[in-house]
């Protein structure tokens, strides 16, 4: 059985994709390409002097919607795989639902 976990610093601090294979010595990639370090260095300036802390995230209150959103379709994700085992249903039928349930989470994982 695969590990269903990414390590942490897999990916983008910006924009959550996948991190290229490092080869080689040097400090860990922290972004994608020049685009997303980019984004992140104005978002850093932009706190300067705030109180808001420099890796807050800020999100728009319409992403924040879509946010609570996806968490409830993950609920609904979870509880759908319980109450399949809790009814017996086939190892093939609880597969399919926790193939869902993963992709629902990773999708959830894309803060920005």
């Amino acid at each position: 059985m695969s590990d269903l976990r990414a390590p942490r610093d897999a990916v983008c601090e910006w924009c959550g994709a996948p991190l290229p294979e490092q080869k080689g010595r040097g400090r860990k990639r922290k972004y994608c390409g020049d685009s997303c370090k980019q984004r992140a260095y104005e978002q850093r300036n932009n706190v300067s002097g705030t109180p808001i802390p420099e890796r807050a995230v800020i999100l728009h209150p319409d992403r924040a919607d879509e946010m609570r959103d996806r968490l409830f379709e993950l609920r609904c994700a979870a509880e759908d795989v319980a109450t399949a085992h809790e009814e017996g249903a086939d190892p093939e039928e609880i597969r399919h639902l926790c193939d869902e349930l993963v992709t629902i989470a990773r999708k959830l994982e894309e803060l920005r």
